[in-house]
């Protein structure tokens, strides 16, 4: 058996004879063109796979066999986590020669699909992270013999060069300093659904609120702002005693922030809040968010380095898993509450 890492010197040609076709039907499979019998394409797929072949446009440096461009595949390319994500990616690229070529990956299945396709014999390697596509539809639209890392994708089966966030461990991490901080009515503003990162937030959130022997309430919510807005309206109308919010993302934690302080809440004396990720937003707005640190930056930077190595022929298809750590600003700190409550006693 061919050990993936290895550099393969197959070309079309080899292709073409293994799968019994002819060169120009393999061109018509690597560069994704539709007119394909899906039998065909499967037995040119399995054919490169077997060969190790990797597909390269014509005007690629033929001697080096390389595009020198990199394919990124972001379920958005909007907002500071991809900003911030990208400018990783973008430094260390540049560092080691190679151009990025973005591409964001929608949540139709189809048009997933269709955006991998178009990476095919355009770039020596693919970053991909699609929390919210099916994990086998991924696995299964991977260009062949591409050197792929993997970025907070679904559960999948085999082993794929990988980093992943343990969201699960930061979500209970969050719920412990909240109840540390004499919070009992603990609210979670979930993610997507379809989301890995936002279940996995929720389930740890569940267990941990369940093991300190608290009730659960999860607000749905999709990553954005609004979501953050339209959440904290909804506890202000209900006025059901919540004295803590933690939102699956920053961005939600701070529409809820502004919609709580413009509704007469105080935060965080009446209701304390936690985001995740640790945009730089975060510690610029007032009061600063306690939020999960992400070193997105350092992520996309070693999503990078281990790909390049891969390109270069190195074999890899480890699993990276980060537990992100609790950054304590004003809108949970105790001693900011204590600083408030003893401010408003000398006012009054």
């Amino acid at each position: 058996m061919r050990d993936e890492g290895s550099v393969s010197n197959a070309t079309i040609r080899d292709v073409a004879r293994e799968a019994s076709v002819s060169v120009a039907s393999v061109s018509r499979v690597m560069n994704g063109h539709d007119n394909v019998r899906p039998a065909l394409r499967q037995r040119v797929e399995d054919a490169a796979t077997a060969l190790g072949y990797v597909p390269h446009a014509g005007a690629r440096n033929l001697s080096m066999a390389r595009a020198n461009a990199i394919g990124v595949v972001l379920p958005d390319i909007h907002g500071e986590f991809f900003s911030e994500l990208l400018r990783g990616m973008d430094r260390e690229a540049s560092a080691k020669g190679f151009q990025l070529l973005l591409s964001n990956i929608h949540a139709d299945p189809v048009h997933a699909v269709a955006t991998l396709k178009t990476m095919r014999g355009r770039v020596d390697g693919l970053v991909v992270m699609a929390p919210h596509i099916d994990a086998d539809l991924l696995m299964a639209e991977l260009p062949p013999g591409l050197p792929v890392v993997l970025i907070n994708c679904a559960d999948h089966p085999g082993r794929r060069a990988e980093l992943r966030i343990d969201n699960v461990a930061a979500a209970g991490a969050v719920v412990d300093h909240l109840v540390a901080s004499g919070r009992t009515r603990i609210v979670h503003l979930a993610g997507p659904q379809d989301n890995v990162d936002a279940r996995d937030r929720c389930e740890g959130y569940r267990a941990a609120v369940a093991r300190h022997q608290l009730p659960a309430r999860v607000i749905d919510g999709d990553f954005m702002e609004e979501a953050g807005s339209a959440a904290a309206d909804t506890l202000i109308a209900r006025r059901d005693g919540a004295d803590a919010l933690f939102a699956a993302n920053d961005m939600m934690a701070i529409g809820a922030l502004i919609a709580l302080r413009r509704g007469g809440i105080d935060v965080p004396r009446d209701i304390a809040i936690v985001g995740f990720d640790d945009i730089p937003l975060a510690r610029l707005i007032s009061p600063a968010l306690t939020t999960m640190r992400v070193d997105i930056m350092t992520m996309g930077e070693r999503a990078l380095t281990r790909l390049v190595a891969l390109i270069d022929g190195g074999s890899d298809d480890a699993m990276e898993s980060t537990v992100p750590h609790l950054i304590i600003r004003e809108t949970s700190d105790p001693i900011t509450i204590k600083r408030i409550t003893k401010e408003q006693r000398g006012t009054s």
